[in-house]
């Protein structure tokens, strides 16, 4: 009688050693994919911002490029409406990245206001020199986010 109930506690304690291993591995392998996921969305958020600043670079250029060059009042507004259009679609992947990567966010950060820097540029020099700070802003944004 003795060994029966030996074996039916090594039976038990058998199942719950497989049982709590199992949940190891579970909770492992969830952690996993939730990191994987993250890491996605990470990258989906880093290209559209970069996406959405080289829209919005190439937007004020034509803009401010308008503006200095004194065109018509009416292409002048229809670059303006679109360099709004532009700008407003930098909103949710700059903040999409900073809550997913807080560490890129200062680079982000950094690449926006370069490329909102073009606004107001005092002459086409000053306009082609932070159209180069902004794409290279750009470009460290992109080099730390392959690091992260």
């Amino acid at each position: 009688m003795v060994s029966a109930i030996i074996a039916v506690i090594g039976t038990l304690a058998g199942s719950v050693v497989a049982y709590v291993l199992q949940e190891r591995a579970g909770r492992a392998a969830r952690a996993e994919a939730r990191a994987a996921d993250q890491a996605r969305e990470c990258r989906a958020a880093l290209t559209a911002l970069v996406s959405a600043l080289a829209d919005h670079r190439r937007a004020m250029w034509v803009r401010e490029d308008l503006r200095l060059t004194g065109a018509t009042p009416d292409a002048y507004a229809a670059a303006r409406a679109e360099s709004h259009v532009t700008r407003a679609a930098i909103t949710a992947p700059l903040t999409m990245l900073a809550i997913l990567a807080p560490e890129l966010a200062p680079a982000a950060r950094a690449a926006a206001d370069a490329t909102y820097a073009l606004r107001g540029a005092p002459d086409p020099d000053a306009l082609s020199a932070r159209r180069t700070e902004a794409i290279a802003a750009a470009n460290r944004l992109i080099t730390a986010g392959a690091r992260f």
